[in-house]
């Protein structure tokens, strides 16, 4: 099952099921539902899952996935009326990438740990210790924050790129959405493409940079799958200029094709009690492999990023915009 979550044509705001029968634009509108967020805290608290909850509901009436994109009427699949509340994070070196890239990065972490750059070390312990036994502890991934639900962008708006970053790029991934409940406890939403957006010349520069470089927008999306998390994904991120694909190339995700369990990376998020606060919705993005900086594409204004992927449901789609920086240096008000 698939969720969109979407505003009508009236401006009310909406949650309907998509991919139902085989049916990829129909949407059907869930009854009484104006958000997944709601909708999941309702199913938490009757004790049964998000399926269960939206059938107790029904649906009534339809709408389009195409409309609701062409006509930009997408939220974020799930979203926090708090943006205070929608914490946006990730883990890095999680995926092991291509046949290529694989044994490539295997050949390199086989040689004495101490000659490996801090990056390497992160990978090899990922490979060796990223996969424990169920109910046991494996290594830690690197973790990363993006910033509050503030920093989200809805499915087909414009990515800003302010005015003093040194990159816009794309980052495919997959993103994990979770509430926690009145019980401390953190429930697993679903699933949706993200587009996790960092700024790859600035990490280059320094690797002690990669937290001022993650600290940018990010979306996710249009649709939601609910479910276990993929064995095998195979996508595609294309970026278009000027109304054409200026660079295309596949990226894998999923759990064959990560160095970590899922329930090994959500331990690492969940085990700080900060993040553990009734109500607080959590984005969490789980890495990639692929990205178009690695191959020399420098993006620019207007650019737009379209990330698909079988399963998923519509693209994920992006454009580029400036942003200028609202702070100028000595710009603090003293008090």
């Amino acid at each position: 099952m698939r969720l969109i979550q979407f505003k009508l044509a009236s401006g009310q705001r909406a949650v309907g099921v998509t991919g139902a029968d085989g049916d990829d634009d129909t949407v059907r509108i869930v009854q009484s539902t104006e958000s997944v967020l709601a909708l999941a805290q309702a199913a938490i608290a009757a004790k049964h899952g998000l399926a269960q909850e939206i059938a107790k509901r029904g649906t009534q009436g339809t709408d389009s996935v195409k409309a609701i994109l062409s006509e930009q009427r997408a939220l974020p699949p799930v979203d926090h009326p708090d943006p205070a509340h929608w914490f946006v994070s990730g883990t890095g070196l999680t995926h092991l990438g291509s046949a290529t890239t694989r044994d490539s990065m295997h050949h390199k972490i086989s040689t004495d740990e101490n000659t490996l750059t801090d990056s390497m070390k992160i990978f090899k312990w990922g490979v060796e210790g990223g996969k424990p036994a169920s109910g046991e502890i494996g290594s830690q991934p690197e973790w990363f924050y993006k910033g509050s639900g503030s920093s989200v962008v809805a499915p087909g708006a414009a990515l800003p790129w302010p005015s003093f970053a040194e990159d816009a790029g794309e980052e495919p991934e997959i993103a994990a959405l979770y509430v926690i409940g009145p019980d401390r406890k953190p429930y697993r939403i679903g699933f949706a493409l993200g587009n996790e957006y960092s700024d790859h010349v600035m990490e280059q520069r320094n690797y002690l940079y990669l937290a001022h470089s993650k600290l940018r927008y990010s979306s996710y999306g249009p649709e939601l799958i609910l479910g276990d998390f993929p064995e095998h994904v195979e996508g595609t991120t294309q970026i278009l200029r000027d109304g054409k694909v200026l660079w295309e190339k596949p990226f894998l995700s999923g759990a064959q094709n990560m160095s970590h369990t899922l329930e090994n990376l959500e331990f690492h998020h969940f085990k700080y009690e900060q993040f553990l606060e009734p109500g607080d919705l959590h984005v969490h993005f789980f890495g990639t492999a692929t990205l178009s900086f690695a191959d020399g594409i420098r993006t620019q204004l207007g650019d737009v990023f379209r990330i698909s992927a079988p399963g998923f449901g519509a693209p994920l789609s992006n454009p580029i915009a400036a942003l200028e920086t609202r702070n100028a240096p000595g710009s603090v008000v003293q008090l």
